[in-house]
């Protein structure tokens, strides 16, 4: 079948992150015999003109679209990109009868809602690699599912999990945005934080990639394909069970040391696996903190202390790698008391980047949503489509939005609110600053590397201008 996938992405903020997931759609589909060409609404400055020229062009006899996520996560500033897929599937609806699917992270977290509201004919929920082929054989039979949300079990491990298809016309527009590329080592998350989707997307259980097929997509994207910072999308990359260490080793043996980043919780590390993932080009970390003390830890249900940030942080510096940390305030169990107490805690982090937040994202089927409704903050059945935060019913938002903002100016390695350097990371890609900004941010005078090869030298005054919430594939 001629298959058209539509990556419907429009957040640019941190940094445009490279459309992963519907790459590795594309692979599959591509595997299986299928004719796939792909487009990238960010990269075609959101312009539906040139979506429906690229549909007339392609004449698909079926379309995928992909959500990565729901909204911004930003109380103090919020985005809905929702609207993007429906006016997607609106401009499509226009020019071709084919049917049109829709999946992707942001989809997978409330999959009845989404589909209603863009007007999609059918939904993947999960997963898709497995199930957009079978979709795909049998539409092109003129087989179609009586159902219209497809579930997808996570259960791709090893060699099931394929290479990404890295479109070179769309990675090169990524590149131009700040030289990264993203890479899946592994899929599940045997953690339970109260707010998070990542084990409702991909399950509880690690299922790791082969270490040679990971190490074989770096060197095909450095070497083939000019990529000079690579980001592994993992939702912890030191998983307790240490498959990150084989990932680490065939880097080592293949002799790659081209600059990376990955999140990385607090704990399971130790000064040789640093020093490893340093010599393979670790140079920059993001931290799962997520709360400033232990009493909102708890309430979060992290098995750390804040402790154990410190610590963390102090090990990545200590071998010269930069870190970041993202705090969110209004957590459960949060009072004013641990208000002033996280404040002081974070401006107690060494030379780090530090991103917060004020509220948590509620969202369905997570822990988090039945606190808020326990608690009398949302109501049983409330949609939460539209963007709804938690705050602890103990603090006033008004009264936390000046405490943040009085305790945090003039604190330049301190973001907030998180998208006040939105502006100034985009002005230092352009200038050919490559990968992560978190080293700008703690070390001023920190040099970046352009596509080039040539050192550029950031703008000291550029973080005052005008957080990145943490990109999900």
């Amino acid at each position: 079948m001629r298959i058209l996938l539509i990556a419907a992405n429009v957040a640019k903020t941190p940094y445009p992150v490279y459309p992963l997931g519907i790459s590795m759609i594309a692979a599959a589909l591509r595997n299986d015999g299928h004719d796939v060409v792909m487009f990238d609404f960010l990269q075609h400055d959101m312009s539906i003109a040139t979506l429906t020229a690229a549909i007339r062009e392609t004449s698909p006899e079926l379309i995928g679209i992909s959500l990565r996520n729901i909204d911004n996560v930003n109380l103090l500033n919020e985005q809905r990109y929702v609207d993007a897929v429906k006016n997607i599937v609106a401009a499509a609806r226009k020019e071709t009868d084919a049917r049109i699917i829709i999946g992707g992270s942001g989809f997978s977290v409330m999959p009845g809602p989404i589909l209603e509201e863009v007007g999609a004919d059918y939904g993947i929920v999960g997963e898709g690699e497995r199930l957009i082929c079978d979709f795909a054989r049998d539409a092109a039979q003129g087989v179609y599912p009586e159902e219209r949300i497809l579930n997808a079990a996570p259960d791709l491990t090893g060699e099931d999990i394929p290479s990404a298809y890295y479109d070179p016309a769309i990675l090169e527009f990524y590149l131009q945005a700040g030289n990264m590329a993203g890479v899946q080592t592994k899929r599940g998350c045997p953690h339970r934080c109260a707010y998070c989707t990542y084990p409702v997307l991909e399950g509880h259980a690690i299922r790791p990639r082969s270490p040679a097929r990971v190490a074989d997509d770096i060197e095909s994207l450095v070497n083939e394909l000019n990529t000079g910072y690579i980001f592994f999308t993992d939702s912890v990359f030191n998983d307790d069970a240490g498959h990150f260490r084989a990932i680490v080793e065939e880097m080592a043996r293949r002799g790659i040391d081209t600059p990376w980043t990955a999140f990385f919780k607090p704990t399971g590390l130790d000064d040789d696996i640093v020093a490893a993932m340093k010599k393979t080009g670790l140079n920059a970390a993001e931290i799962g903190s997520d709360a400033p003390c232990d009493t909102t830890l708890r309430g979060l249900r992290k098995d750390f202390l804040f402790d154990d940030i410190v610590a963390c942080n102090d090990l990545f510096r200590k071998h010269g790698i930069a870190t970041a940390h993202y705090f969110m305030f209004g957590c459960p169990g949060e009072t004013r008391d641990t208000v002033f107490e996280s404040i002081e805690n974070i401006k107690k982090l060494e030379k780090a980047a530090v991103f917060i937040f004020m509220g948590v994202r509620i969202l369905p089927g997570t822990p988090l949503a039945d606190v808020a409704i326990e608690q009398g903050v949302i109501e049983t059945g409330r949609d939460l489509l539209e963007p709804v935060y938690y705050i602890s019913p103990d603090i006033d938002r008004d009264w936390l939005e000046r405490t943040l903002t009085d305790a945090f100016a003039g604190i330049r390695h301190c973001v907030f609110p998180p998208d006040a350097l939105e502006s100034s990371l985009s002005f230092l890609h352009k200038m050919g600053y490559s990968g992560s900004m978190f080293d700008m941010l703690a070390n001023p005078r920190s040099r970046g590397r352009s596509r080039s090869g040539e050192d550029t030298q950031p703008c000291r005054d550029t973080g005052r201008a005008d957080p990145p919430g943490r990109p999900q594939e």
